[in-house]
C-alpha cells in the first residue's frame, strides 16, 4: 500500500512539475553578436524572464541574418544595429513597433605598432585608406552584419573596393574576428562593446581611430508583424520591447559595465 502511495505522489509531483515547465512562454529572438558577445545578455534577459515566467531563446548572429530570420517568421523580435536595414525591414511589412533601445560606437582597432599609421587619420575613411595603401592586415566580418555593413559604407567613402591577399573576410561574429585579427596582428572594425569585453584577456589590439561621426552605433528593437506570421508571439514582443526601452532594461543597459568601462549608452544619459 505504502509503496502504491509514493507512486502516487511521485506522479503527482512529475504532473505538477510538468504544468509548471508548461506554463512557462518561450519568446524567440535574434539579435547581433555585440549583445551576445559583450556580455549584456547575461544581465538584461534574466529579469524579463523571471517577471513574466518567460523564457527568452536567443539566435546571435549578424544584423542581416537575425532581419532574415524575422522576414521568414523564424522569430517573434529582433534586436539589432543597421538602421538602414531596420528601416527597410519596417517598410516592407515585416516588422513593426521599432524603438531605439541603445548605442555605442564603432572603432578600428589595430596593433600597438600600427604599421599603417592610422592613428594619425582625421577619419575613419582615411584610416582605412592608410591600411588599403600599405597593404596591412584587414579582417572583415564579411557577414552581412552591422558591422559589415558600416565597414562597407567607409569603403565607399574612401573610395576603395577592398581586394587582395591583405583583405581577409571571415564570416564570423564580432568575437572570433577580434581573435583572428589579433592572431595575425591586423586591423578591424568592431563595436566598441565587444572590443571592451575583449581587451582585457582576449586581444591585445589598441584602439587606433575613432571619434568619427560615422562611426555611431545605435540599436533598435522590433516586433515581427503579426500579419505577416500569425504565429509571431507580437503581445509577448511588445512586452520585451516595452521592458528594454523602459526604466529597468535601461537602467541594467546604463549600469553594465566590462573591466570598469561602459558598453552601451542610453539615449539622454552618457
Amino acid at each position: 500500500m505504502k509503496r502504491i502511495y509514493n507512486l502516487i505522489l511521485a506522479l503527482t509531483l512529475l504532473t505538477a512539475l510538468c504544468s509548471v515547465a508548461a506554463a512557462e512562454d518561450r519568446l524567440k529572438l535574434s539579435t547581433t553578436t555585440s549583445t551576445q558577445d559583450s556580455g549584456l545578455l547575461k544581465v538584461l534577459l534574466p529579469p524579463f524572464e523571471k517577471q513574466l515566467n518567460v523564457k527568452v531563446d536567443v539566435i546571435a548572429v549578424g544584423t542581416g541574418q537575425a532581419l532574415k530570420l524575422g522576414e521568414a517568421g523564424d522569430v517573434d523580435v529582433v534586436f539589432v544595429h543597421a538602421r538602414k536595414l531596420e528601416d527597410k525591414f519596417v517598410a516592407d511589412g515585416f516588422g513593426v513597433n521599432r524603438k531605439d533601445v541603445m548605442y555605442n560606437d564603432f572603432v578600428i582597432i589595430g596593433p600597438k605598432g600600427d604599421p599603417a599609421g592610422i592613428a594619425k587619420a582625421k577619419s575613419a575613411a582615411e584610416a582605412l585608406k592608410m591600411i588599403a595603401t600599405k597593404g596591412a592586415i584587414f579582417i572583415s566580418r564579411g557577414d552581412k552584419s552591422g558591422t559589415h555593413t558600416k565597414e562597407k559604407e567607409l569603403w565607399k567613402t574612401a573610395g576603395i573596393e577592398p581586394k587582395g591577399s591583405w583583405y581577409v573576410e571571415a564570416g564570423q561574429g564580432m568575437g572570433p574576428v577580434i581573435i583572428m585579427a589579433t592572431e595575425r596582428q591586423g586591423y578591424t572594425l568592431t563595436d566598441r562593446g565587444t572590443y571592451n569585453a575583449f581587451k582585457a584577456k582576449k586581444t591585445d589590439l589598441a584602439v587606433l581611430n575613432q571619434g568619427d561621426k560615422g562611426l555611431f552605433n545605435p540599436y533598435g528593437v522590433i516586433a515581427v508583424n503579426p500579419k505577416k506570421h500569425s504565429h509571431a508571439k507580437y503581445d509577448l514582443a511588445l512586452k520585451f520591447i516595452e521592458y528594454v526601452t523602459g526604466q529597468t532594461g535601461q537602467g541594467i543597459i546604463a549600469a553594465y559595465k566590462v573591466n570598469g568601462d561602459p558598453v552601451f549608452f542610453i539615449y539622454g544619459k552618457k
